[in-house]
């Protein structure tokens, strides 16, 4: 049998100019809450862009979570906590983002 190969999701955001500091706190808070509540989460690490290189395009905050494999990642995508920590965590601060799993 085959070894499932594990997903890195890696997710960049822009920040909202009116977005505030505890908004953005809050959102790294309970980022890494998801682990607990959905199943197949291995690692969650995130953080603010601090590359000196010319390629940031606007993307200031990001995160890479590793799910065990596709299907548990794909049962993330709709997961009822990752829609709710959307709804209430991304959407009011984060009008742009990019999504690369590999």
């Amino acid at each position: 049998m085959a070894k499932k190969k594990e997903i890195n999701h890696i997710v960049l955001f822009k920040v909202s100019k009116s977005a505030t500091k505890k908004q953005v706190s809050a959102f790294y808070k309970n980022l890494y809450k998801l682990k607990s509540k959905i199943p197949g989460i291995v690692s969650i690490s995130s953080g603010k862009n601090t590359s000196p290189e010319n390629y940031k395009k606007g993307f200031t905050e990001g995160f890479i979570m590793k799910f065990k494999d596709t299907a548990s990642r794909n049962k993330y995508i709709n997961h009822q906590e990752h829609l709710k920590f959307i709804k209430k965590y991304v959407e009011p601060i984060f009008p742009d983002g990019l999504v690369y799993d590999f």
